[in-house]
């Protein structure tokens, strides 16, 4: 290799080093997440695993990088005999260790979501291709620009699709084409979430039809007004959409059913219950 290359070539030798003859103990490690390996474990992919970075003092090979997939690979394969590739360093002295660990990150940038998501598609992965099938199929498209017919929330999409299935998430975006015709607010999370909360604590108890004509007459922006003064995140927004879906209402919804999963005690549920009915009472 010319010379002039030599400064953008890190020196280092790959070897495959059985896990057992690898440390992970430095004071600058992370301790290991065992709920992060077991979870890794479950769905081992062989073309997902990295090259560890070793640093070999003294004749000991330092893990500086990788010591969750070392235990991801001993986990899988049964035993710390198992041996995996190592990007071995043989001249770095603990301090440049503890400096390449802090800032290895640094200008590497993260996939978004909506790239995650692409790339899942790419590969013909099934959850995310019934995804996009199905929001297609409402004439809309997932995307990182907020032009009509989009939808940015990617994510929510997902968190919805793996906590109630692809029937909810059918029905929250037809809930929501139904009410605000498409408008681009109406696909942010904090709808989506809350339009799933309340499907979810009701069931058939909310009625599409009474949904689409309350919630038609509101829009987003007022939504969202009052969701924000009543809590953060999708809870408020889902107090909100319900408060507009009773006002009139002879036989109104139980407030109590939307804290029916909630940890607070019942007594403090039915004290949100009530404080919430009285609000944009007729």
């Amino acid at each position: 290799m010319s010379e002039e290359y030599n400064n953008f070539v890190p020196r280092v030798h790959f070897e495959l080093v059985p896990i057992k003859d690898l440390v992970s103990n430095q004071d600058y490690q992370r301790n290991i997440s065992m709920v992060h390996v077991q979870k890794a474990v479950e769905n081992f992919d062989l073309n997902q695993i990295n090259p560890i970075k070793v640093s070999r003092r003294d004749g000991i090979n330092y893990v500086f990088n990788g010591q969750h997939t070392a235990e991801i690979v001993a986990m899988a394969s049964g035993s710390r005999d198992t041996p995996v590739w190592c990007m071995i360093y043989d001249d770095l002295e603990y301090t440049e260790e503890a400096d390449i660990f802090a800032n290895q990150m640094k200008n590497v940038k993260p996939l978004s979501p909506l790239e995650i998501f692409n790339a899942n598609c790419e590969a013909g992965n099934d959850k995310e291709l019934l995804i996009r099938s199905l929001v297609e199929s409402y004439d809309l498209h997932i995307s990182s620009s907020s032009l009509p017919g989009n939808i940015m929330a990617v994510a929510t999409l997902e968190s919805i699709y793996d906590k109630y299935g692809y029937d909810m998430l059918d029905h929250v975006l037809k809930l929501i084409i139904m009410t605000w015709e498409g408008e681009t607010k109406s696909f942010s999370s904090n709808i989506l979430n809350g339009v799933a909360r309340l499907l979810y604590a009701f069931k058939d108890s909310i009625k599409d039809e009474i949904f689409k004509e309350k919630l038609g007459e509101v829009s987003i922006k007022e939504v969202s007004r009052i969701a924000k003064e009543r809590r953060a995140g999708s809870l408020g927004y889902a107090e909100a959409m319900l408060s507009f879906y009773n006002k009139k209402m002879r036989a109104a919804l139980q407030w109590s059913r939307l804290y029916g999963n909630s940890s607070k005690p019942d007594s403090e549920a039915k004290k949100e219950a009530r404080s919430s009915e009285s609000i944009h009472e007729a």
